[in-house]
């Protein structure tokens, strides 16, 4: 039973089902905002359906298409109205470290490097 409770307390555990509860959320507001452009694109030229396309005459090819063309339209939402702009804000919002101090071991090693390098050679 311990390892059991030790499962479910992880912090990554808990981490990933926030981000797949928040995850289904946004994906309403994606699918909502898609709607949208698509429901303008159908204005400005009509709407995109390949329903009825056939390859030779043997396959229908309409609807890989039709949904190729929603996850296109959805990644190109997702990237431009969301990864563009938080990147934007984090840059400008979230401060750098600026140069630390290298750990205690690295500085050390540094040391013994330039100590050797200055001993003679035999």
């Amino acid at each position: 039973m311990k390892g059991f409770k030790d499962f479910i307390m992880r912090g990554n555990l808990v981490e990933l089902a926030v981000a797949f509860i928040i995850g289904a959320a946004f994906a309403t507001v994606v699918k909502a905002f898609t709607d949208m452009l698509l429901e303008i694109i159908a204005k400005a030229g009509g709407a995109p359906n390949f329903d009825k396309w056939e390859v030779f005459g043997l396959t229908k090819v309409g609807p890989f298409l039709s949904a190729l063309f929603a996850f296109l339209l959805i990644a190109f939402v997702v990237y431009f109205f969301v990864v563009k702009p938080y990147e934007a804000a984090r840059n400008r919002f979230v401060r750098k470290e600026v140069d630390a101090a290298p750990p205690e071991d690295v500085q050390l090693l540094k040391e013994i490097r330039d100590l050797l390098a200055g001993r003679p050679t035999a």
